[in-house]
């Protein structure tokens, strides 16, 4: 919760998926002081076994978690329905893709840091889309991921702002910030802040 959180002003929410092998507080831990200063409440589910049943080609345990933890979400706090997104690293990224493209008329925004690929059976809406990687990706090569998943969205009439960076399979402080930016379509005057970046 951020915050700068109050129940009479409409917040932005972000649902935020680790990656394969990691868990909430990891990768909470490097999204979390920016999201404060966004004023952006961020529910960060753990998956229910190693990494998310969607990137095992299953729709269930996982999904149903992250639906009931949205209700709870809608039904305790002050949420703006215009503003609502879910984004993810890694593994995480490609769910939060697949998810956001099957859920657009919930989820307005999708933020996929380094994903591997996303599902496009079943799409609804126009989210926005928000999608980087780093050129040296070892993973998740950027050429074989991002690269093809981009135009195609592109071609599919997707909105796409897409971030390349010199860098490994992370996700820079410095990216988190600039999506946080488009996520709200505002612009920080604060100094960077500190801290390590998201391996997983």
């Amino acid at each position: 919760m951020p915050g700068r959180y109050q129940a009479d002003q409409p917040a932005a929410l972000l649902v935020l998926l680790h990656g394969a092998a990691s868990e909430a507080a990891a990768v909470l831990r490097h999204f979390e002081p920016l999201a404060d200063m966004f004023a952006i409440i961020v529910l960060a589910p753990d998956s229910r076994g190693r990494s998310w049943d969607l990137i095992l080609d299953e729709c269930g345990a996982d999904v149903a978690f992250i639906s009931r933890a949205l209700r709870q979400i809608f039904a305790g706090y002050a949420i703006d329905p215009g503003r609502v997104a879910i984004g993810g690293f890694s593994d995480g990224a490609s769910c939060a893709l697949s998810l956001g493209l099957a859920n657009g008329e919930l989820f307005h925004a999708i933020l996929a840091f380094s994903p591997g690929f996303a599902l496009f059976a079943h799409r609804q809406g126009r989210p926005r889309i928000f999608i980087s990687h780093g050129v040296q990706d070892k993973v998740l090569p950027v050429w074989r991921c991002s690269r093809t998943l981009v135009p195609r969205l592109q071609r599919l009439g997707y909105q796409v702002l897409y971030r390349e960076f010199d860098g490994k399979h992370i996700v820079p402080i410095e990216i988190i910030r600039e999506s946080f930016e488009w996520l709200t379509g505002t612009v920080s005057a604060r100094p960077p802040v500190p801290g390590p970046e998201n391996r997983r």
